[in-house]
């Protein structure tokens, strides 16, 4: 069961951290779940109310961090809330429609179509569009380092 259990926590440890860039995946769910998975195969002893404060802090922080950014990066460049709505939908369903670039070209083509249905130059709207990009590459990288350090301070708990 040992192999299974470790099993499982490692899986959803790489779940989470592919969903830094494909949003689909449930990126953060995956890794706090991690931690109940290794406490119902091993133990939550190693667990004090401290960790688990931290751990949800940090989690929380990631939701709040990963619509703040994506947004400040539209707002930023000059969007209204139709972009940053056009945004969210393009980072979405764009790797549904495009499957090798959805990623990138969803985000960007919606916050330029939701910035020209407000009436906005083509122009200010590909500004936008760059916006979002920003905005997606942020958040991924913030993403990147704040599960990193969920996963290390589950290893540094374990350890000492």
């Amino acid at each position: 069961m040992d192999i299974v259990g470790w099993t499982l926590v490692v899986l959803l440890f790489v779940i989470g951290m592919a969903g830094t860039v494909y949003p689909v995946l449930p990126g953060a769910v995956a890794i706090y779940l991690a931690f109940f998975v290794y406490g119902w195969f091993f133990s939550f002893g190693e667990f004090d109310i401290f960790f688990w404060i931290l751990q949800t802090i940090i989690f929380i922080v990631l939701f709040i961090a990963d619509y703040a950014v994506s947004a400040w990066g539209v707002k930023r460049f000059g969007g209204t809330k139709a972009s940053v709505w056009g945004s969210t939908i393009g980072l979405i369903a764009g790797p549904f429609v495009i499957p090798a670039f959805g990623l990138i070209i969803g985000p960007f083509a919606g916050a330029v179509i939701g910035e020209m249905l407000t009436g906005a130059s083509f122009e200010k709207s590909l500004k936008v569009g760059w916006g979002s990009l920003v905005g997606l590459f942020t958040s991924v990288v913030v993403k990147i380092i704040l599960q990193s350090v969920m996963i290390v301070l589950f290893i540094l708990w374990l350890v000492f």
